[in-house]
């Protein structure tokens, strides 16, 4: 049984992304939420969307797309298993690729993990689960996991014992 593990994070956009380009993107984002868009305005999203998630990255111009590559290399030697990082928004992949990324490398076994340790954020309580619903609705076959929410006892056992090393 292949296992392998999405890390779901958030992302943001590339500081050097052309800011008008950012500007109209937040600018339609907000018209799309409201429902108030017009068909090719949504072109032009969508257009937006995927300039932005494919923008080249790197330290310099997204430092938490490269911190998380560090998470997840972390995880994989932990774990055992295979990590791909599937980012909510403006980076690629997205949450669905990253799960069907996995799905073309055999996995038989899929747990989505998140960085997002606290109840009541929309990624991790609306967004990931249904890109997981989306996903088993292609591919029954594939066990998927969703680990979380999180122990907050243990999420604040953790971090009680990482501010020690700074007293």
């Amino acid at each position: 049984m292949k296992t392998v593990i999405v890390l779901a994070v958030h992302g943001m956009p590339p500081a050097d992304f052309p800011r008008q380009e950012l500007a109209e993107f937040f600018r339609l984002h907000a018209a799309s939420e409201t429902g108030r868009i017009s068909g090719s305005a949504q072109e032009r999203l969508s257009l937006l969307e995927d300039r932005m998630r494919n923008w080249p990255r790197n330290e310099g111009n997204d430092p938490f797309y490269s911190a998380s590559q560090e998470l997840a290399s972390h995880l994989s030697r932990a774990s055992g298993y295979e990590v791909i990082v599937g980012h909510n928004e403006f980076c690629a992949p997205s949450i669905d690729e990253a799960l069907q990324i996995a799905a073309d490398m055999s996995a038989s076994r899929i747990f989505v993990a998140t960085t997002m340790m606290t109840r009541g954020g929309d990624h991790a309580e609306k967004d990931i689960p249904a890109a997981i619903d989306r996903f088993r609705g292609l591919h029954p076959d594939i066990e998927v996991t969703y680990a979380w929410p999180f122990d907050m006892a243990r999420v604040a056992q953790f971090l009680s014992d990482h501010i020690q090393q700074f007293t």
